[in-house]
């Protein structure tokens, strides 16, 4: 019989994304079947070179009451999206302002300046579930003081 070998920190981690790749994929399989549930692919993003001894998945839920906002920030990671109820307004510095609805998806590159992100609404509140994929320990977001206008 062979010993158990230890599974190092960093390791869990990577274990873990592969986990959760597999977990996926595996669905697809079953879309065919007309007895399991519907899966649909909602959104597909390359992320950048990332250190797979050190990866962390973080995700959190933000609500927004009516009109709330966050201010500037920046993530040092990839971000994935997925708003859960009523409309999030984002936009990231050298990008179009948006509106994601319920449902839909989108990604935030590491280090983009985050200069928008409210709730759409002022009557009704918003929800969101972010996926952080870190390869490091850093915070989740930094504040980031924004340019004057005219400066470049």
């Amino acid at each position: 019989m062979k010993p158990l070998k230890v599974i190092e920190k960093g390791q869990v981690h990577a274990a873990k994304v592969i986990l959760l790749l597999l977990l996926v994929t595996s669905g697809t399989d079953q879309a065919r079947d007309k007895t399991s549930a519907e899966v649909r692919e909602a959104f597909t993003q390359i992320v950048p070179r990332l250190a797979g001894d050190h990866l962390v998945i973080s995700v959190v839920e933000v609500t927004y009451p009516p009109g709330g906002f966050s201010s500037p920030h920046s993530h040092a990671c990839p971000v994935l999206v997925c708003v859960i109820s009523g409309a999030i307004r984002s936009q990231v510095e050298g990008g179009q302002e948006k509106i994601y609805k319920a449902g839909e998806v989108f990604y935030e590159a590491p280090n983009g300046i985050h200069a928008v992100s409210s709730n759409a609404s002022a009557t009704e509140p918003a929800q969101f579930v972010a996926f952080f994929l870190k390869d490091h320990e850093a915070p989740l977001s930094s504040p980031v003081t924004p340019k004057p206008a005219g400066d470049s």
